[in-house]
C-alpha cells in the first residue's frame, strides 16, 4: 500500500510547482478582477492620454538606470565567480537576460538561457551560468527585503491598509528583522561561509562584493519604484512609503512564480495604495507601468537582435573590431527563435483582445459608425482569426520552422490590413508594421524544413479544394438566392431556417479547412526512405568533392538513403531499422546546412514515432546536439595523423624506420592506382578480397563501411602492395577534390602475405599523400577506446571500458589501438548521439543488424545498390 502511494506521489510531485502556480495566477486574477470591478475601460485609456509626457519621459529614465543596475548584477556575479568577460558583453547578457526574463517570467529560467548563449561562447559553463542566475536571484530576494524594510521602519504605517498592527509595533519588527538580516550577512561575509541548499553549495560573496551587489539591488529598486511612482502620481502617499509597497508587491510576485508576477503584483499595490486614490488612476498607471519597465525594454531588445542579425547577414567579411564581437553576436542570434516566439504570441494575444475590446474613445466610435458595417464586422474577425493563428505559429518560431517565419510575416501584414479596416487602428498598425520589420532580418535563424516549404500541395490539391469551395459557394447562393441577406441571419435557431443554419455550416467547415491547413503547412516534409539512386549518387558526389570531409564517400556504396538539404550543397546519409532512424557520421557539405539537415532529419524520425540517432559524429557539432537537447555516448576515438609532421626521422620514429626498411628488403612495393582503374585490376582485387573473408570465416559489411563493389571502387584511388609484381594488399583511399584530409576505408590481404604488409602501405601511402599537399590522414576509429571509467559516468562508457579490457577474446581492441599508436595520431573522440531517454542497447542491435548486412529496414530493398 505504501509503495503505491509512493509511486503515486512521484508521479503527481513534478505537476505541482505547475498546478501551485496556476492556482496563484488564477487567485491573482480573481482578485484583481474584484478590485477593478468599479473601473471603466474608457476612463483607464483616458487617464493614460491624461499622463503627462514629462511624467512618462521620467518613468523613461527611470527604467534606463533600473536596467543599468540589473546589468550591474551580472558584472557583480562574474565577480563572484572568478570569470571577467569583457563589459559590452556583460551588458548585452545582462539586458538580454532581464528583458527577456521580466517580461516572459521566470527569469533564472528564460534569463538563463539567454546568459547561457551569449557567455558561452566566450567560454563560460553551464555551472557558471547558473552560479549567475542564483546570485542574481539570491541578490534580489535580500536586497529588495533590506530596502522594504528601511522604507517600512521609516515610515511604518506604510502598508496599513494590508495589515492591522499599530506603526510602533511594526517600526520594532522591521527593524529586528533588519539588524538580523543585517547581522547574519554580515557574519556569512567575513566569514566566507558555505551554505548548502539542496545538492549546491554557494560560498557567501566577500564583504566588498556583497556590499556592492545590495547597492545595485537598491538602485534598481529605488529605480523601479520611481518610475511607477512617477506613472502613478499618488496624492497623499510619500515616495519612501510607497518604495515599501513596491518591495512588498515585486516580492509576492517573485514567490508567486507567475510569469512576470502578473496579476499578483497589481493586486498588493492597488490593495495597499490610499483609498482616496482612485481604481481607474492606479489600474492607468500600473499598465503604463507594464509598457514602459517591461515592454519597452523587451521591444529595444528586439530591434537590437533585429538589427545583428542585419549586420551579421550583410557585413562578409568583418572588420578587427566587428571580429572581436562576432562570437558574441552569433551566440545572441541563438536567442533569436525564444525571442520572436515571445514577440509573436503577445502580437497574437494583443490582436485578439483588440477584436474584443470596445473602443478606447468618441472618436474611435465616430468612425466606426462612418465605415460600411462590413469593413468594421470583417476587420474584427479577421484580426481575431490572424491573432489565434499567431499564437498556434509561435510555437513553430520557437523550433526554428522555416514555414513559420513565413506564416508570421504573412499574418502580421495581415493583421496591418485588419486593423486599418476596423476603425482605422493606427496605433496597432503600427504596433504590427513594427514587430513585422524586427522579424524581418531574422530570416536565416529558421531553417527547420515543413510542408509549407518544401512538399507544398500539388496543383491538383489546390483545386481540388478551390473547386469544393466555390462549389459550396455556388450551390448556397443558388439554393437561397430569395432570402435577402441580413446580420441577423447568424443568430436565427429555428427549424425552418434553413439559410442560417447553412451560414453557419459553411463557417465552420471554412474554419476547420483553415486550421487544417495551417497545421498541414507546419508539419514536418515527407523524407523518402528508399535507397539513393544513381541520380542521387551522382548529387551526392559532386557535393563531396566540393568540402574536404572524405568520410562522405562512403555515400557511394549505395547502401544508404540520402537526404539532401534544401538548397542541395549538403547531406546527411542514414538507413532505417526497426525503429532506429541512424544517420551516418556528421552533415557532408556546407557547415551552414547542418542545423537544417539535422533538424529535418530528427522531425521526419519523430514522425514517424522512430528513434533518431547520430553515429560515428565528431565533436564539431557539439553545441546543435545540445541545443536538439539530443545525449552523447562516447563510442570510440578516431586515429588522424598530421602529415606535415610525419617522416620516418628521428628517434621516436625509429621502430616505425626499421619495420619499412625490412619490408624493402623483403620485396614490398607500393603503388598508388589513380582511377580509372583496368578491369583486370579489379579481377585481381577480387580475388584477394574473397581469399581475405574467407581466412577470417566472414562476410561483407554495409552501412558504416564499403564493400567490395566494382561501381564502388571505380571512381577512387587505390593503395596496392606487390611483393615481386604480386598484389598482396589493398585499400582504398577516399579522399575528395579538396585534397585536404584522407582516409581508407576496405583493407585486405593475401593470407600467405609478407608480415608487416599493412603497416607498410600506411606508411607508404602517408608519404606520398604528404608529398601531394595532403594535411591530414585518419587512421579510423579505435572502437571504445578513451572511455572514462570513474564514478558518476554513464553507465554505456563503464561497460564499454570493461569490454574494451576485456573483451579480447572477441575483438581486439587495445590491439588495433596499438598498432595505430605506431603513427603518433591525434586521437579524436567519436560519439553515438541520441534522445536522452533512447534505449542504448536497442540502437546498438539495430546498428549490428545494418552493418552486418542483414537489415530489414524501411529502406532496405527498395532500390538495387550499383555494382
Amino acid at each position: 500500500m505504501k509503495t503505491a502511494a509512493l509511486k503515486l506521489w512521484h508521479k503527481i510531485a513534478p505537476a505541482l510547482p505547475i498546478v501551485l502556480t496556476i492556482g496563484l495566477f488564477a487567485g491573482g486574477i480573481y482578485a484583481l478582477y474584484h478590485l477593478l470591478k468599479p473601473v471603466d475601460y474608457r476612463q483607464v485609456m483616458a487617464q493614460i492620454r491624461a499622463t503627462p509626457l514629462l511624467h512618462i519621459a521620467l518613468a523613461i529614465l527611470g527604467t534606463i538606470g533600473g536596467y543599468g543596475a540589473l546589468i550591474g548584477y551580472d558584472w557583480s556575479a562574474l565577480r563572484y565567480i572568478g570569470k571577467r568577460l569583457p563589459l559590452p558583453v556583460v551588458a548585452l547578457g545582462g539586458f538580454l537576460g532581464y528583458a527577456f526574463g521580466n517580461t516572459i517570467g521566470l527569469g533564472p529560467v528564460s534569463g538563463g538561457a539567454v546568459r547561457y548563449r551569449i557567455y558561452s561562447a566566450l567560454g563560460l559553463t553551464g555551472y557558471d551560468i547558473a552560479r549567475i542566475a542564483t546570485f542574481g536571484s539570491l541578490a534580489f530576494g535580500f536586497g529588495s527585503s533590506i530596502l522594504g524594510l528601511v522604507a517600512l521602519a521609516y515610515t511604518p504605517d506604510a502598508l496599513r491598509s494590508l495589515h492591522a498592527l499599530d506603526p510602533a509595533t511594526v517600526r520594532m519588527v522591521a527593524l529586528g528583522l533588519l539588524a538580523g538580516t543585517a547581522a547574519g550577512l554580515g557574519y556569512v561575509a567575513i566569514r566566507r561561509s558555505e551554505v548548502r541548499i539542496g545538492g549546491f553549495r554557494i560560498t557567501a560573496p566577500s564583504p566588498g562584493l556583497m556590499a556592492g551587489q545590495l547597492g545595485f539591488t537598491g538602485l534598481e529598486v529605488l529605480l523601479a519604484s520611481f518610475t511607477l511612482y512617477v506613472l502613478l502620481t499618488p496624492e497623499g502617499l510619500g515616495y519612501w512609503p510607497f518604495v515599501a509597497l513596491f518591495a512588498a508587491a515585486m516580492l509576492a510576485g517573485v514567490i508567486s512564480h507567475v510569469p512576470g508576477g502578473v496579476g499578483v503584483f497589481e493586486t498588493v499595490i492597488i490593495a495597499g495604495l490610499p483609498p482616496q486614490i482612485p481604481v481607474d488612476q492606479a489600474a492607468a498607471g500600473l499598465l503604463l507601468f507594464r509598457l514602459v519597465y517591461f515592454l519597452l525594454p523587451f521591444m529595444v531588445a528586439l530591434v537590437a537582435l533585429s538589427l545583428s542579425e542585419l549586420r551579421m547577414a550583410a557585413v562578409r567579411k568583418p572588420g578587427p573590431r566587428l571580429q572581436a564581437l562576432v562570437p558574441v553576436l552569433s551566440a545572441a542570434g541563438a536567442v533569436v527563435p525564444t525571442a520572436m516566439s515571445a514577440m509573436i504570441f503577445a502580437s497574437g494575444l494583443f490582436m485578439m483582445l483588440s477584436s474584443v475590446i470596445p473602443a478606447a474613445d468618441q472618436a474611435a466610435e465616430e468612425l466606426e459608425l462612418l465605415l460600411p458595417l462590413g469593413f468594421v464586422e470583417g476587420g474584427a474577425l479577421l484580426s481575431s482569426a490572424i491573432g489565434a493563428a499567431l499564437v498556434i505559429i509561435a510555437h513553430g518560431l520557437l523550433r526554428r520552422v522555416e514555414g513559420a517565419w513565413w506564416l508570421s510575416v504573412l499574418a502580421l501584414a495581415g493583421g496591418v490590413v485588419a486593423a486599418l479596416l476596423q476603425g482605422l487602428d493606427t496605433n496597432r498598425a503600427l504596433i504590427l508594421a513594427l514587430a513585422l520589420l524586427i522579424l524581418l532580418p531574422c530570416r536565416r535563424e529558421f531553417y527547420r524544413s515543413t510542408r509549407l516549404t518544401r512538399d507544398t500541395l500539388s496543383l491538383k490539391w489546390v483545386a481540388l479544394m478551390l473547386a469544393i469551395l466555390g462549389t459550396g459557394l455556388a450551390v448556397f447562393f443558388f439554393a437561397y438566392r430569395a432570402t435577402p441577406y441580413n446580420m441577423d441571419l447568424w443568430w436565427q435557431f429555428a427549424t425552418d431556417q434553413r439559410a442560417p443554419r447553412a451560414m453557419r455550416a459553411g463557417m465552420v467547415g471554412s474554419l476547420v479547412l483553415a486550421l487544417w491547413a495551417l497545421v498541414y503547412a507546419l508539419r514536418p516534409p515527407r523524407t523518402p526512405l528508399g535507397l539513393a539512386t544513381r541520380a542521387d549518387l551522382d548529387r551526392a558526389g559532386a557535393v563531396i568533392d566540393s568540402q574536404p570531409n572524405p568520410y562522405g564517400k562512403v555515400a557511394l556504396t549505395g547502401d544508404k538513403s540520402i537526404l539532401f538539404s534544401d538548397n542541395g550543397r549538403s547531406f546527411l546519409m542514414f538507413r532505417v531499422q526497426g525503429r532506429s532512424w541512424i544517420a551516418l557520421g556528421d552533415p557532408i557539405g556546407s557547415p551552414a546546412d547542418a542545423a537544417q539537415l539535422c533538424w529535418q532529419f530528427f522531425d521526419a524520425a519523430n514522425a514517424a514515432n522512430g528513434r533518431p540517432v547520430f553515429y560515428e559524429t565528431s565533436s564539431d557539432y557539439l553545441p546543435l546536439w545540445i541545443e536538439m537537447g539530443l545525449s552523447l555516448h562516447k563510442m570510440g576515438e578516431e586515429a588522424v595523423v598530421a602529415l606535415a609532421d610525419f617522416s620516418l626521422e628521428g628517434s621516436a620514429r625509429k621502430k616505425l624506420r626499421t619495420t619499412h626498411s625490412r619490408a624493402l628488403r623483403d620485396g614490398l612495393r607500393f603503388e598508388l592506382s589513380r582511377p580509372p582503374h583496368a578491369p583486370e585490376l579489379i579481377a585481381e582485387l577480387r580475388e584477394i578480397s574473397d581469399r581475405w573473408l574467407s581466412a577470417k570465416d566472414a562476410r561483407e559489411k554495409q552501412f558504416s563501411v564499403g564493400r567490395f563493389s566494382p561501381a564502388y571502387l571505380a571512381s577512387m584511388p587505390i593503395a596496392l602492395v606487390r611483393h615481386e609484381a604480386r598484389i598482396v594488399a589493398f585499400a582504398n583511399v577516399l579522399d575528395t577534390a579538396q585534397r585536404q584530409k584522407a582516409t581508407i576505408d576496405l583493407m585486405r590481404h593475401l593470407p600467405d602475405a609478407p608480415a608487416g604488409v599493412m603497416e607498410f602501405l600506411f606508411t607508404e601511402l602517408m608519404m606520398q599523400l604528404r608529398a601531394q599537399g595532403y594535411g591530414e590522414f585518419s587512421l579510423g576509429m579505435a572502437p571504445l577506446s578513451g572511455l572514462a571509467t570513474r564514478r558518476g559516468s554513464r553507465w554505456t562508457a563503464r561497460m564499454g571500458a570493461l569490454v574494451y579490457r576485456h573483451g579480447g577474446h572477441f575483438y581486439n581492441f587495445e590491439g588495433l589501438r596499438a598498432f595505430k599508436n605506431k603513427f603518433d595520431p591525434q586521437w579524436r573522440a567519436r560519439y553515438l548521439v541520441a534522445p536522452p531517454r533512447v534505449n542504448v542497447l536497442l540502437v546498438a542491435t539495430d546498428l549490428s543488424v545494418l552493418i552486418g548486412g542483414g537489415g530489414s529496414g524501411k529502406a532496405a530493398g527498395r532500390q538495387t545498390a550499383p555494382g
